[in-house]
């Protein structure tokens, strides 16, 4: 009798572990649960204890079963294939699909990335100095993280990148003064949470803080309680590839190229196919394909417009490219008390950002951020061409197509 008693509890607790990690970081289950953040935070924060008490408890079963004879064969042997499938697949999905490429991201010529990138693709360029580093949405989709010891210019700053949101985002990745040891874990929001592994701590992509340093009594766009607990944001823009090229003839490219190891050649197949398939529908659909959201639809834009939004202080504004494009091409505007230029440049095909402390309107001003008033420094919060309904999402009180002071929708 005790032992059929410990052989269903060890089960059931072993189940309902592995049910609520299959939910929370299967990432493709909430094409079809809602997940609610708290509770993906929760396991994102305890991954390891739980997993170790689910399997723990289904090893008891185990014992329980053929060492005493407890419970039914036929019950044990489907507990044992649904045990795989819900720690299996989140903990393959996660681990090793997701794996990411923080140190060991490669470079190459635009001679060699032509062979895989169209000349009207859109990347994720960040620069300094001289050095230029362009991220193709599609070779950046999957690993979502990319660094190398290199760096950008000499400077450790890295890329990361959220298909959902359409959001490529340079950051340096520590905070006070120490490195994050980073990992992909799940999405929530249609925006990318990863892990400090050192901390245990949750980090929301588009915020870049982790979850025990947020302040909960901001009255703005979510903060950090001290603002040196973040990772610094590093000038992110969008253009086409054709474009990099004309800005940056001796620019590199991410490749996420095929590995070598043949189980692992055969697994990026596959969930290529399956990202590809999702995102797909993500670009396409105006609902969001992963519906995750908890806030109500902001109907000022259709979901999918992309937009450029900048955050100073507890100020948040975006802007289309095709407003900027009816004020012919360039947007004078202010953000947290920042004179700001918003400007788009047809020839390279970007939409930038700029801060304008001259005092006084820009009329002029290029793809370099030349302009009347002299040399503009690119605002280093952009993000560039997220979908809307991800930027609404996570600052709800943003003012959108910004003219001047005023709030303006176009």
């Amino acid at each position: 009798m005790l032992a059929n008693l410990i052989f269903y509890i060890g089960l059931a607790v072993s189940l309902g572990i592995g049910f609520v990690y299959f939910r929370d970081l299967g990432d493709v289950s909430q094409m079809l649960l809602k997940v609610k953040r708290e509770n993906m935070i929760r396991f994102i924060r305890n991954e390891y204890r739980l997993i170790g008490l689910g399997l723990a408890a289904f090893a008891v079963a185990t014992i329980a079963r053929f060492a005493f004879g407890a419970g039914v064969g036929a019950i044990w042997w489907l507990g044992a294939a649904l045990a795989l499938v819900l720690y299996g697949f989140p903990y393959v999905w996660v681990h090793l699909g997701l794996r990411n490429q923080l140190n060991t991201a490669r470079y190459y010529s635009i001679a060699e990335a032509e062979r895989f990138v169209g000349p009207t693709a859109p990347v994720i360029v960040m620069t300094n100095g001289d050095h230029a580093r362009a991220h193709p949405d599609a070779q950046i989709m999957r690993p979502h993280l990319a660094g190398d010891a290199k760096g950008l210019g000499g400077e450790d700053i890295v890329m990361t990148y959220c298909a959902m949101a359409n959001l490529g985002q340079g950051y340096r990745p520590s905070i006070e003064g120490k490195r994050l040891n980073l990992q992909v874990l799940a999405q929530h929001g249609n925006n990318l949470i990863l892990r400090d592994n050192d901390t245990g701590e949750p980090i929301q992509h588009i915020y870049g803080f982790r979850e025990a340093d947020r302040d909960t009594a901001s009255d703005g766009p979510a903060c950090p309680l001290r603002p040196e607990a973040q990772m610094k944001p590093w000038p992110t823009f969008r253009m086409t590839f054709r474009g990099f090229k004309k800005a940056y003839p001796e620019g590199e490219v991410f490749l996420n190229k095929p590995s070598s190891n043949p189980f692992l050649r055969l697994l990026d197949m596959a969930l290529e196919i399956i990202f590809g398939w999702g995102i797909a529908r993500q670009h396409q659909e105006a609902d969001p394909v992963m519906d995750n959201m908890e806030h109500a639809p902001d109907t000022r834009l259709p979901n999918k417009t992309p937009v450029w939004g900048v955050t100073i202080g507890s100020d948040a504004v975006c802007w289309t490219d095709d407003f900027v494009v009816d004020q012919n091409w360039l947007v004078n505007t202010q953000v947290g008390g920042r004179d700001l230029v918003v400007q788009i440049d047809p020839h390279f095909e970007s939409l930038g950002v700029w801060y304008n402390d001259s005092g006084k309107p820009v009329k002029r001003c290029d793809f370099w951020g030349n302009s009347d008033r002299g040399q503009l420094t690119r605002v280093e919060t952009l993000r560039a061409g997220l979908f809307w309904h991800v930027w609404a999402e996570f600052f709800p009180n943003t003012d959108v197509n910004r003219i001047g002071g005023s709030a303006n929708v176009s």
